[in-house]
């Protein structure tokens, strides 16, 4: 079988709703931060499969627990039964977690953490507003996407949950109020005071859902000082705190939660993708009162809590820790960034390095002073580090999207950032043809 002929069946059999292309991959086989396609060619995960794999691709330790669990009990039922696996995975979360005391429920993805947490959240303060950010991505359930601040065509389209705001994020790169880093008064924080001065009823606001690091934004990293000062504003108004780590837990940017590089402590954190090591598993951790506040069943699922699952995520958390990635990703994070940032000095389509640990963008664009998005060299450098075996995609149209496995071998590492340059390089001189822009498409 040939790659272009499993693409034409996709095509006949997914909707486009369902998914996007970058680089037409039939991936077959993987280990740690290598894919194979069907055809035998080798590829570095520069994406840790959409920043699932912490622990990298078919980890030994997460492999042998779903072996075991598998042949001892797939699932019996959490909502009606004890089982063991969801309990341990929940006492080792809370241990981990920086909120005190907190309870957990389990779901199967992002979304429906995010879905949880509003319910949660609206039903704790007895109040329905949400205030979220635009360009963020909470998922693609009603309520996450109710909530998302970056794509509003399938809400024209569906309808969306009522009562919902937006504040911009503070992105220094491209300052929505137009001020330079040196400059800035933190017009952003302002900007939420104004909001509750004319627009939204501050005593009517049940939560603030927040990204740590704006991902699909484009690896966006707030200000140091920026979720403390946001926090005193909510605190005083009784407003819950609510951050989304789905992208940016379990180790990514060098701590379990990208939140910890702030200072403050959220209400509620929802976290998926590479809790489970590649197995379809969510939470939501949140201070117990509030986790208190629905009724039986109020947010839960048949499949909620599947042992199998749960003993993956214990594994990967099991792995981060008896590996200490977390500073594995702290100490390989700077060593990539300051890679990049030796590219951008080399080429003038880098306009920009930002992120933390192993969650990384490079901001594209045509001209530095003017910031242009440069959207089709984007999808160039994609298509043609594709074709140097590397995996990479692109956020926003233009910003390159670098989260790597935090196992990923250090020369590998390197290999794969001389691969994305000699991308770079390849387009800025000329040698990708235009013809390639139809076959990626991103998002």
């Amino acid at each position: 079988m040939k790659a272009e002929d499993v693409v034409e069946r996709y095509s006949r059999v997914f909707p486009k709703a369902a998914r996007v292309t970058y680089a037409p991959i039939v991936g077959i086989r993987a280990k740690n931060a290598l894919v194979w396609d069907i055809e035998g060619r080798e590829y570095i995960d520069f994406l840790s499969d959409a920043a699932v794999q912490n622990v990298g691709h078919n980890n030994e330790r997460v492999v042998q627990a779903a072996l075991e669990q598998t042949e001892r009990l797939i699932h019996f039922t959490f909502i009606y039964g004890f089982p063991l696996e969801p309990l341990l995975l929940a006492e080792k979360l809370r241990e981990i977690s920086p909120i005190r005391d907190a309870k957990i429920t389990f779901g199967m993805t992002g979304s429906d953490a995010n879905d949880g947490a509003i319910k949660f959240a609206r039903a704790y303060t007895k109040r329905r507003t949400i205030l979220s950010y635009l360009r963020s991505y909470y998922g693609a359930t009603y309520g996450a996407m109710s909530i998302t601040g970056l794509d509003f065509e399938v809400r024209s389209i569906v309808g969306e949950l009522s009562d919902v705001h937006y504040i911009p994020y503070p992105n220094c790169y491209r300052c929505p109020f137009g001020k330079d880093p040196k400059s800035c008064r933190m017009e952003c924080v302002e900007y939420l005071k104004e909001k509750f001065e004319g627009e939204v009823y501050a005593e009517g606001v049940a939560a603030l859902f927040a990204e740590p690091i704006q991902g699909d934004a484009g690896m966006v990293v707030p200000p140091a000082n920026y979720f403390k000062r946001i926090k005193k504003i909510l605190d005083d108004h009784g407003i819950l705190l609510v951050v989304d780590e789905v992208q940016s837990g379990m180790g990514r940017t060098g701590r379990w939660f990208a939140i910890e590089h702030f200072g403050v402590t959220p209400d509620i954190i929802t976290i998926a993708k590479p809790l489970g090591g590649g197995f379809p598993i969510s939470a939501i951790i949140g201070k117990g009162d509030i986790m208190d506040a629905l009724p039986p069943l109020g947010h839960t699922f048949t499949l909620s809590g599947n042992a199998v699952a749960s003993r993956a995520a214990l594994a990967v958390i099991k792995e981060i820790e008896e590996k200490e990635l977390l500073k594995r990703a702290e100490k390989l994070g700077e060593h990539t960034k300051k890679r990049l940032e030796e590219m951008k000095q080399e080429h003038e389509l880098i306009g920009d390095v930002r992120g933390l640990g192993l969650m990384l963008g490079l901001d594209l664009v045509k001209d530095r002073e003017t910031k242009e998005r440069a959207y089709n060299e984007a999808k160039k450098v994609v298509w043609r580090a594709y074709e140097l075996g590397l995996i990479v995609a692109f956020l926003q149209g233009n910003v390159l999207r670098i989260q790597p496995p935090l196992t990923i071998e250090e020369e590998l590492l390197d290999e794969g950032l001389d691969r994305l340059e000699q991308a770079i390089s390849d387009v800025e001189e000329g040698r990708v043809p235009d013809s390639v822009l139809t076959n990626v498409h991103g998002w």
